[in-house]
């Protein structure tokens, strides 16, 4: 056993290396050696000996009723899973085992171990630049696209967060950008092949020819090699996937990882947080769910684009019958993009198809309810497509309620074959003697207490008490004595027990080939299927939108050009986690006030006012209402946020070295288009280091004209605003009350600079004992005090004198003297 072990397991290792094997044996799934002990570290599981005179080896196991869920955290942690089963019935010699699946945690297919959202496999190669494929083995979703940059690459990668990524040579074998990319994204070392001419036969194998759209050697090895990984994992070829898509990133709004993850859009930063995805998603399906991530990661750019998702969204928001309609219906709908894919690949099973029939019966009632609607409704609606000749055949074929397995029995409908109809009646009839047999038996013998029974050992048999044994029959032959009866047999019963068997063992096999049959007849539909499946998707994600907008009074933003203007708006994830109690504000951002620098003390809301306008610049470009009393906002060709502090400290990386490297790209990407939101920049450092590359930056964004709010405690900067058009100071309105001891905050954005940070008010609120936060009290007067030489000394060093005219610098010494005066009087 151990010999099969081996050779198994050296058959998985040469298709992919460090594959954890689960070898059935019994009603147990056991692993042995190196494979044993690292089974029993990531499941938790006892390490046991298998042990004779001639040697011992480390065991581990797992119950079969288990592996489902085992098998889950092998997945979630990274790891390959092989699955060796005993394909024949246990007998006196050695079972024979062969790998049914190969499992990773990019190519999972079966829907029990998948979640409801995407699960990419990606690969990464290089050529003339960088090249991304991605590929959704459960849906057939296969897309690449190219990138000038690694930095725009882990964005793409980060946004997807593809749950396996696979790197061509050139980057896996370099130790440090190995180490990089591991650092990001669940790297797996394999054997995926990136060669440029296996990679043109494997796209020529599973899409017919090397589409024209990969124009470079870097998205033909790419592309290639992720097929190839797949294809080894399927154990066949793939034929869920019909075409890949190459997506220019410049095509939507840039939105880099930093910006991403400081939105809070899938991640929260807080173990208990709610994301922008978890307020959003009133979605009915799973395929729903996944259309909504896509829009959320690639935001549009094409104003006529957005204007047509919001067209349908202001549609379903006033009309609540329609909108009810449809979200009745799709919660009556099954995951239909997967099914499709399990369809294409002919792995669907009984109850899989049945779950397809019942989801494509839905579509004609969601056609008639858009049949009066154009726009993006009315595409949906001619995207839908009926496929009444498959919900009928399905219908014809299957029982309502299938089994689990096709090989079970009792799957295809009386009436739908007709030889197998005839297997099936004969074996009935051939039943129907037997349910009479014992009737016969009695009235024939006289035996009263005569019984048929049936055991797995004996099959049918004659039972006959001890009294009654003078009256049994010659032609009965005893095959049991027991205490106080015994069991017989006759060559009739015999003979219409072996018809049965194989009356039902030639149904069964016939099942299977109709089935089979059946299957293959819906792979035949599989582009109509997952045409389908797209538009079902999209109407789910715009009716849940419109839901979203009635329920939270979210209003409909106007695409204008160039200016922005938002009235009382709110954020949409903290306005939901208070329960609607949130302090609107207004914000205006235009040619004659692009730059808002906006100061007040900590936990005032200064971050949650820069997150507001970003995410309803943000739900504008999905095509979202906006949570707003009112919205005018432009396209943005990226959205660049610099929020909150945090090390590094795998990568060897200050809080301070992690701020300036964001900040360098956003200076470095930033457009007269974009939006830029940073937060208390330069604060990592020491007060004047900080100020400078604080107002250097302030300066460059300035000269850029981008849409910016710019949060800070330096208030040198607030008197910027007299030397730059466009910059202009708003502050969160905060009070000290001195009878009462405390700071009240007002969440209210503003004109003007804010006069002071109340920063041990704040440090007095978060319960600092009060010996600590009286001596710092004195010790800010006794600062202040003498605060004055130091503010002049700021002050002239963040001074730019190259840049200072004559009558700059005059005005400035004679409001010192003025100052100076002032203090002496």
């Amino acid at each position: 056993m151990l010999e099969q072990y081996v050779r198994l397991r050296d058959e998985v290792e040469e298709m992919l290396p460090n594959t954890l094997l689960l070898f059935q044996c019994g009603d147990f799934y056991e692993t042995f050696g190196e494979d044993a002990e690292r089974a029993a570290r990531l499941l938790g599981i006892a390490l046991t000996h298998k042990s004779s005179k001639d040697f011992s080896t480390p065991m581990a196991g797992v119950p079969i009723r288990t592996l489902d869920a085992n098998v889950e955290r092998l997945l979630a942690a990274g790891v390959r899973v092989a699955v060796a089963d005993q394909i024949e019935e246990a007998g006196s010699g050695l079972v024979d085992r062969k790998v049914t699946q190969l499992l990773t945690p990019g190519t999972v297919t079966e829907e029990r171990l998948l979640t409801a959202d995407e699960n990419y496999l990606g690969a990464v190669a290089t050529g003339d630049g960088y090249a991304l494929a991605l590929l959704d083995v459960s849906t057939g979703e296969f897309r690449c696209a190219a990138f000038h940059t690694r930095t725009s690459l882990y964005d793409e990668l980060a946004r997807h967060r593809a749950r396996e990524v696979l790197l061509a040579p050139e980057l896996s074998g370099n130790p440090a950008l190995l180490a990089d990319f591991q650092s990001r994204f669940p790297v797996m070392l394999s054997p995926a092949n990136f060669d440029l001419t296996a990679a043109r036969e494997e796209l020529t194998n599973t899409l017919g020819d090397v589409p024209g759209s990969l124009t470079s050697t870097a998205l033909v090895r790419a592309c290639g090699a992720v097929l190839s990984y797949a294809r080894h994992t399927q154990q066949g070829k793939l034929e869920m996937v019909r075409r890949v898509v190459r997506f220019e990133p410049g095509a939507h709004m840039r939105l880099p990882e930093a910006a991403v993850r400081a939105l809070e859009v899938f991640q929260a930063q807080s173990p208990q947080g709610v994301t922008l995805m978890d307020v959003l998603c009133e979605t009915r399906t799973a395929g729903g769910r996944r259309r909504l991530r896509a829009w959320l990661r690639a935001p549009l750019l094409d104003e006529l684009s957005i204007r047509a998702r919001l067209d349908a969204v202001e549609t379903l928001t006033r009309t609540a019958d329609l909108r009810g309609a449809i979200r009745a219906l799709l919660y009556r709908a099954h995951d239909l993009e997967r099914l499709s894919a399990r369809v294409a690949t002919r792995r669907a099973t009984p109850r899989e198809v049945a779950a397809l029939a019942r989801t494509l019966e839905l579509l004609p009632e969601a056609t008639r309810l858009l049949e009066t609607h154009d726009g993006l409704l009315g595409g949906i609606r001619g995207r839908l497509g009926a496929l009444p000749d498959v919900v009928t055949l399905v219908r014809a074929a299957l029982v309502d309620d299938p089994p689990i397995r096709a090989g079970e029995g009792g799957l295809i409908r009386d009436g739908f074959h007709g030889e197998l109809d005839g297997l099936r009646s004969e074996a009935l009839g051939h039943r129907a003697w037997l349910a009479d047999l014992e009737t016969t038996e009695r009235e024939r013998t006289g035996i009263g207490s005569l019984k048929v029974g049936f055991n797995n050992v004996f099959g049918y048999y004659l039972e006959v008490t001890g009294a009654h044994l003078s009256k049994v029959p010659a032609d009965y032959r005893q095959i049991a004595t027991l205490k106080d009866r015994a069991r017989f047999t006759r060559q009739d019963l015999r003979e219409r027990e072996r018809e049965i068997v194989r009356l039902e063992t030639a149904a069964q096999r016939l099942e299977l080939e109709v089935f089979s049959g059946l299957r293959d007849g819906l792979a035949a539909h599989a582009e109509a299927l997952s045409e389908a499946a797209g538009a079902l998707a999209e109407l789910d994600v715009l009716a849940a939108l419109g839901e979203l907008a009635v329920n939270c009074g979210w209003v409909r933003p106007q695409t204008v050009t160039g200016d922005a203007r938002l009235v009382q708006a709110r954020h949409p994830v903290v306005e939901r986690a208070t329960g609607g109690r949130f302090v609107p504000n207004d914000a205006e951002l235009a040619a004659h006030r692009h730059l808002l620098l906006l100061t007040g003390p900590n936990m005032a809301g200064k971050s949650t006012y820069l997150r507001t306008v970003a995410l309803c610049a943000l739900l504008h470009q999905v095509g979202s209402f906006v949570p707003a009393d009112h919205a005018e906002l432009p396209v943005y060709d990226a959205i660049h946020t610099r929020i909150g502090a945090s090390d590094d400290l795998a990568g060897g990386r200050s809080t301070f070295m992690v701020e300036m490297s964001e900040l360098a790209g956003i200076l470095h990407g930033v457009t007269h288009r974009s939006l830029v939101i940073l937060d208390e920049v330069g604060r990592g450092t020491s007060t004047l280091d900080g100020l400078a590359i604080a107002q250097a930056a302030l300066e460059h964004l300035h000269g850029t004209r981008a849409h910016t709010l710019f949060a800070t405690h330096y208030f040198e900067l607030t008197r910027l605003e007299a030397e730059f058009p466009g910059l202009i100071n708003l502050h969160v309105a905060a009070e000290e009350d001195e009878a009462a001891g405390g700071l009240t905050f007002y969440h209210q954005v503003i004109p003007g600079a804010a006069r002071q940070s109340y920063g041990v008010e704040v440090a007095r609120l978060a319960g600092l004992p009060a010996s600590v936060t009286a001596r710092a009290a004195q010790l800010l007067t006794a600062l202040n005090a003498g605060g004055d030489d130091r503010k002049l000394t700021r002050e002239l060093a963040a001074l730019d004198l190259g840049r200072l005219t004559p009558l700059q610098a005059l005005e400035l010494l004679h409001r010192w003297q003025r100052e100076g005066r002032k203090e002496e009087v």
